[in-house]
């Protein structure tokens, strides 16, 4: 417990439907972060982003965790967990509150962010995110900043995206067992967002569609804020079942060749390649052509596509992601998959891994790490908040009787 505070470490887990990734980071004087230890492991118990076995999820948590500690020469404690399933909802609100000295305080920008998330939630749903968008001062929009600004009254629009309350309360289950604390719960396309991201994508407009094995998660951004989440339980473990069923192997043979030599486009493969294929029953194995896999795989990603395109439509933002779509998730990898999604979304696609990584950042750069990565980013960020926070509180009895007089106490 020691070397954790000592070396201001962070842990993002990511339990996600095919993987479980955990990943350490080490908080440097610079206020960047090092990633100092890595842990995967296959994922058992989950389905579509929800636990429907317990101590098989534990399971995998301890391994990837224990992965990761041994690498690190550490013992962790708490994590920073993902969250992904049908059951996250997101949706856009607003609130308003005067301002008291006719200059904006941190003060107020926290009461109307609190008005603005002082909608009625049902009592089996739970908070995960209050994202700003944008103020209002009186008569002028679209303000990022207000503080330090004049006015009278100010408003706030701001993103919000609860989960179900039992939903998240398996997963801490799942994390307490292994002698862990859940610090935060984060929406997983959120997380991956603050590690593929660019400032200017996020301005122009940009959707992160977050492909893992049971769900594909949605985070649409313009003008730098968050406008649209979404989750979509479909995802590539059917692909992975469609390659054993039409192949006739075993599940975790069919996961292979995905992997190794599976292409979105069957165009881009050639007639006279071919791949040998694993039987079932004891059968011996059989060489079948590469292209014919390619027919398999082309109408899944097709309709995967489409889904996403429709999400897009349905939100109203289609027209203002002028960056185009970040894929990322394990997923996205696959050959010819980036090609595909811009023949179908009509627009600029790239695959987004991890950006500004120090430490063993090889181990990192890669989609699939995208959430676990982002994880760690986002832990960055309430830590240095926390550490201010403390810094204020330490003020000396001066400087608290100025903030007093200022209305800032």
């Amino acid at each position: 417990m020691s070397k954790v505070v000592e070396r201001k470490l962070i842990v993002g887990l990511d339990i996600g439907t095919s993987n479980v990734k955990a990943v350490v980071g080490e908080l440097l004087d610079d206020n960047n972060i090092s990633i100092v230890g890595v842990g995967s492991h296959s994922s058992k118990g989950m389905d579509k982003g929800g636990v429907n076995d317990l101590n098989l999820v534990v399971q995998s948590v301890k391994r990837a965790v224990h992965e990761m500690e041994l690498m690190a020469d550490c013992r962790v404690s708490s994590v920073f967990m993902s969250i992904s399933g049908r059951h996250v909802k997101c949706q856009n609100e607003s609130g308003m509150v005067p301002i008291n000295n006719q200059e904006v305080t941190q003060e107020d920008v926290d009461n109307v962010v609190h008005a603005a998330r002082s909608v009625p939630i049902a009592a089996e749903r739970k908070l995960l995110h209050v994202l700003p968008q944008e103020f209002t001062i009186d008569v002028q929009e679209g303000i990022k900043n207000p503080i330090g600004m004049s006015g009278v009254r100010m408003e706030a629009e701001a993103h919000i995206i609860t989960c179900a309350d039992d939903m998240a309360k398996n997963l801490v289950k799942c994390v307490e067992r292994c002698e862990l604390t859940a610090d935060h719960m984060i929406f997983s396309a959120l997380a991956s967002s603050y590690a593929v991201l660019t400032d200017d994508e996020k301005e122009l407009g940009v959707c992160v569609v977050d492909i893992g094995g049971g769900t594909m998660d949605i985070v649409i951004y313009t003008d730098g804020a968050i406008r649209h989440t979404a989750v979509i339980p479909v995802a590539g473990n059917q692909i992975t079942s469609d390659i054993a069923k039409i192949f006739r192997t075993p599940l975790n043979h069919a996961e292979e060749i995905k992997i190794n030599y599976a292409c979105a486009l069957k165009d881009m493969v050639s007639m006279e390649e071919s791949i040998e294929v694993h039987s079932v029953g004891g059968r011996p194995a059989r060489a079948m052509s590469r292209h014919t896999l390619a027919e398999v795989i082309e109408p899944r990603y097709q309709e995967l596509f489409e889904l996403v395109h429709d999400e897009i439509r349905t939100s109203g933002f289609e027209e203002q992601i002028a960056a185009g779509i970040v894929l990322t998730g394990g997923t996205a990898k696959m050959e010819g998959a980036v090609e595909f999604a811009e023949e179908i979304f009509q627009m600029p696609v790239r695959v987004g891994v991890p950006l500004g990584i120090k430490g063993l950042s090889e181990y990192v750069e890669d989609s699939k790490f995208a959430t676990a990565v982002g994880l760690l980013q986002y832990g960055k960020n309430h830590l240095l908040s926390k550490l201010a926070t403390k810094t204020k509180a330490s003020d000396g009895p001066w400087q608290r009787i100025q903030s007093w007089f200022k209305g800032e106490f």
